[in-house]
C-alpha cells in the first residue's frame, strides 16, 4: 500500500532537565538571570503565546499547552529556575467606564443586545488590560480557521491530526451542520488527546477492556443499551441514544466516581504517545478502508482471550503520590518533597505559578489547571489531601469520564449534570438579568466539599479557603495584627491594593462580597442532618442557601472546584454574570473557551482574587480612588453567554461525542491503520501517490 508518513507529533518532544532547587540559598543563586530570562521571554511573545503557551510544531498548532493538548508531555521547561519577584501595578490615568456603545434589555425576560467586545473597553494600561486584549486577538484568530465546506473540513483534519478523517466523517459534517455547529478543527483537540496513547495498544486489548468492564455501555446494530442503573450511565445513556443510529458498535466503560481513576506513568506514556505518533500516515486512498467493522456481542469475540493487563486499584491517601506519577520526571511535583501534614497554615509558595501568570494575573490558564510545576497545590486542594475515594490504576485501558485532572488519562464526555440541565446547576430563570438590574457584588454559596475534611486537615481544602479569604473580619483582624489567618495568607505588597495599603482590606472586602458556606460537612457528623461541624465551628457560620436563579442577581460569580469540577460552570457561562474561574479540572469543553474573553480566569492559590476585584469594581477610599472597569466585566461576561450559546448546546454534545466515538471505534477496530473518510481525495487518485 503506498502512503505517506505524517510529520514528526510535537507531543513526544519532550525536554529534560535538572529539578528546580528547592533551598532559599540556592533560588537566590540564580535570582537575576531568572528574572531576566522571565521578563524576555513575556515581552518578546505573541499574544497568543502569552495566553495560550503555543506551539507551532509539527500539525498541531496554536492549543498545545494553552489548551491541554497533551497534558503528559511536558508544557514547560523546567531547567527554567523560578523565583519571587515583584510585578508592577499600571493603571489608567482615565476610567474606562464612562460610555458604552451597549443597548441592554430593560426587563429580565429579554435577551440582552450582543455585547461590545470587552476588548473595545480595556484601553488602559493595566496587566488586564493588555490579557483581555490579547484574548480578543487569540479568539479571532481561532475563528478565521472556521470551515464552511466539508472539503475545508477534512482538509483542516488531515492538516491537524496527521491522518484521514475517520469512517463516517461525511455523514458526521452533515449533521454538524444541521446542528448549526461552529467548525473550527481546535474544538475537536480534547478527543485526540484522550485517544492518541491508545493508538500504541492493540486494538483487541482496547476491545477486551471496555466489554470487561462492569459499568458500561454496550452499542450494537445501532442501539445502545446498559445493564446499569447508576444515575450518570443513565444520562450518559440518554445523551447517546440521541446519535446511537450514527454510531458503530462498540463498548463503552464508564466511570461512576466523582474522582478520576486512570494515572499512568508519565513515562509509559510517553512511550505510547511516540508509538501512537509512528502510526500517523496518509493511506492510499485505494488502500482505504471505510467501513466500521460489526462486532459480535460483548465477551464473545475472538479478543476473549486476549491478556490484558491487572488493574491492581490503588486506594491508599493522600491521592498525590498517585497522581504525580503522572508528571515528568524532572518535573517540581515529582522532586518535590510529599507533605503529611495539613494541620498548619498552608504554604503558599508564590514562585510556582510565574510559568502561567504575567504580573500577578493568569495569563496561560490551562496552564493553570496541571499541577506538575506547581507542588505546593498538594496542600492547598482536596483532592490531593483526601478525596472522598480513591481507586486509581496504572493500567491503561479506555474508560469515559466527565472531567479529570491533567495527568488523568480518562476519555472525557461532557458531564452529566450538563446534558441534565438540573435547575439547580443552571438556573435557567434568572439567567437573562440584564447588567444593569444586578448587583454590584460577588455571591457564593457552597458545601464544605472537595473531600474529606477533618480536624487534621481542613486547612488545605481549597473552598475553606477562598470562604475564608472573604470573611471581612478575619480581613480586619489580620490588618491589625489581632488574629493572623489560619488557612490563607494576606494579598502580596506586589499588587498594590489601594485598600490594604489604606487598612481598610476587610472593609472594602465586606462591602461587595457575600460568600458563605450551607453546610460545614464534617467528616463525622454530630448527629443526622447536622450541618455544623465542632473543629471548623469556630471558624466559619452557616448562611442560607441562594438558588442559582438568585445567584444571577450578583454580577461577579466565582467558580470554585469541590470534590471534582464545579457542575455550575455551564450554568455560570450562559447567564449574563461574570464567571472568575479556578480549576484543577479539564472538561471535554476547554478548547473552545478562551480566558479573559468568555470568563476571568483565577490562580488556584486565589492570591489574585482581591487584585481581580479591585480591578472591576475599582475602590474609593479616603486618600485614593481607582477606577473600576463595569464595562469590562459586562462585555467579558455577555460575550462568554453568546459563545456558550453558539458551542456549548446540548447540540454542541452531541455532535462532540459523535465524533468522539468515531474515533474511539477506529483506534478499536483492527484494520484502523487503513481505516478513513477519502471521498474528496478520489478525484486526485491518479496524483496521490505519485
Amino acid at each position: 500500500m503506498g502512503g505517506y508518513a505524517a510529520p514528526l507529533s510535537p507531543f513526544v518532544k519532550m525536554r529534560s532537565g535538572a529539578f528546580s532547587p528547592r533551598r532559599p540559598s540556592h533560588l537566590i543563586r540564580f535570582l537575576i538571570p531568572t528574572v531576566i530570562i522571565l521578563y524576555w521571554l513575556y515581552y518578546h511573545s505573541s499574544p497568543e503565546t502569552r495566553l495560550l503557551g503555543a506551539s507551532t510544531e509539527g500539525h498541531v498548532t496554536d492549543n498545545d499547552v494553552g489548551h491541554g493538548i497533551d497534558s503528559n508531555a511536558a508544557p514547560i521547561d523546567y531547567t527554567v529556575v523560578t523565583t519571587t519577584a515583584s510585578f508592577p501595578r499600571v493603571f489608567s490615568t482615565t476610567s474606562t467606564t464612562t460610555s458604552t456603545a451597549v443597548a441592554s434589555s430593560t426587563t429580565s425576560t429579554k435577551a440582552p443586545t450582543p455585547a461590545t467586545p470587552a476588548a473595545s473597553f480595556a484601553t488602559g494600561t493595566h496587566i488586564i488590560d493588555g490579557l483581555i486584549r490579547d484574548a480578543e486577538k487569540v479568539f479571532a484568530d481561532k475563528l478565521s480557521r472556521e470551515a464552511t465546506s466539508l472539503a475545508e473540513a477534512a482538509a483542516a483534519y488531515r492538516s491537524r491530526r496527521g491522518r484521514h478523517p475517520p469512517p463516517g466523517f461525511k455523514e458526521w459534517y452533515e449533521f454538524a451542520k444541521t446542528k448549526n455547529v461552529v467548525m473550527v478543527e481546535d474544538f475537536w483537540d480534547q478527543i485526540y488527546h484522550d485517544l492518541e496513547p491508545f493508538w500504541a495498544l492493540k486494538p483487541a486489548r482496547i476491545r477486551k477492556d471496555a466489554w470487561d468492564y462492569e459499568m458500561r455501555i454496550t452499542i450494537r446494530d445501532g442501539k445502545a443499551s446498559s445493564g446499569s442503573d447508576w444515575f450518570w450511565t443513565k444520562i450518559w445513556l440518554k445523551l447517546i441514544h440521541t446519535i446511537e443510529h450514527m454510531l458503530p458498535d462498540m463498548d463503552l466503560a464508564l466511570n461512576a466516581m466523582d474522582e478520576p481513576r486512570l494515572v499512568v506513568p508519565w513515562e509509559e506514556i510517553n512511550e505510547h504517545m511516540a508509538e501512537a505518533d509512528r502510526t500517523r500516515r496518509f493511506t492510499n486512498p485505494a488502500d482505504v478502508v471505510s467501513e466500521f467493522q460489526t462486532l459480535p456481542p460483548a465477551g464473545e469475540g475472538p479478543e476473549k482471550d486476549e491478556e490484558t493487563p491487572p488493574k491492581d486499584w490503588e486506594r491508599s491517601q493522600p491521592y498525590w503520590p498517585i497522581a504525580r506519577r503522572g508528571c515528568p520526571p524532572t518535573s517540581p511535583a515529582r522532586t518535590a518533597d510529599t507533605l503529611t501534614n495539613f494541620d498548619t497554615t498552608p504554604m503558599m509558595t508564590s514562585p510556582f505559578a510565574l510559568p502561567h501568570m504575567t504580573h500577578g494575573y493568569v495569563s496561560n490558564f490551562t496552564l493553570s489547571t496541571d499541577f506538575c510545576h506547581q507542588p505546593d497545590l498538594q496542600g492547598l486542594n482536596g483532592i490531593f489531601v483526601e478525596p472522598l475515594s480513591v481507586a486509581a490504576t496504572k493500567a491503561l485501558f479506555p474508560m469515559f469520564g466527565g472531567s479529570k485532572l491533567a495527568v488523568n488519562n480518562e476519555i472525557l464526555l461532557p458531564a452529566p449534570m450538563y446534558w441534565n440541565e438540573e435547575e439547580r446547576f443552571t438556573g435557567a430563570g434568572g439567567s437573562g438579568i440584564p447588567w444593569e438590574e444586578k448587583d454590584d457584588k460577588v455571591v457564593w454559596r457552597g458545601v464544605a466539599t472537595g473531600g474529606r475534611n477533618r480536624a487534621t486537615n481542613w486547612k488545605a481544602f481549597q473552598r475553606h479557603r477562598f470562604v475564608a479569604m472573604n470573611n471581612a473580619t478575619k480581613l480586619t483582624r489580620a490588618e491589625s495584627w489581632t488574629e493572623l489567618p489560619n488557612n490563607f495568607v494576606m494579598p502580596s505588597a506586589a499588587y498594590g491594593l489601594k485598600a490594604q495599603e489604606e487598612g481598610k482590606l476587610g472593609e472594602w472586602v465586606g462591602r461587595w462580597a457575600n460568600i458563605s458556606f450551607i453546610d460545614l460537612m464534617c467528616a463525622e457528623k454530630e448527629s443526622k442532618g447536622a450541618i455544623r461541624c465542632n473543629y471548623t465551628d469556630p471558624y466559619f457560620s452557616v448562611a442560607k442557601g441562594v438558588k442559582m436563579a438568585d445567584q444571577f442577581k450578583h454580577k461577579y460569580l466565582p467558580d470554585i472546584d469541590g470534590n471534582s469540577f464545579s457542575g455550575r460552570y455551564l450554568g455560570f457561562l450562559r447567564s449574563t454574570s461574570l464567571p472568575v474561574k479556578a480549576t484543577v479540572w479539564r472538561e471535554w469543553h476547554d478548547s473552545r473557551l478562551i480566558a479573559w474573553k468568555h470568563f476571568v480566569p483565577m490562580d488556584n492559590r486565589y492570591a489574585d482574587w482581591w487584585g481581580i476585584m479591585e480591578y472591576f469594581l475599582g475602590y474609593a477610599g479616603e486618600k485614593t480612588t481607582v477606577p473600576g472597569h463595569d464595562e469590562v466585566a459586562k462585555g467579558i461576561a455577555l460575550a462568554g453567554r453568546e459563545w456558550a450559546d453558539r458551542v456549548l448546546r446540548k447540540e454542541d454534545m452531541q455532535v462532540y461525542v459523535h465524533r468522539l466515538l468515531l474515533e474511539y471505534a477506529r483506534v478499536s477496530s483492527e484494520r484502523r491503520a487503513e481505516m478513513g473518510w477519502v471521498e474528496d481525495l478520489v478525484s486526485q487518485l491518479p496524483e496521490f501517490g505519485e
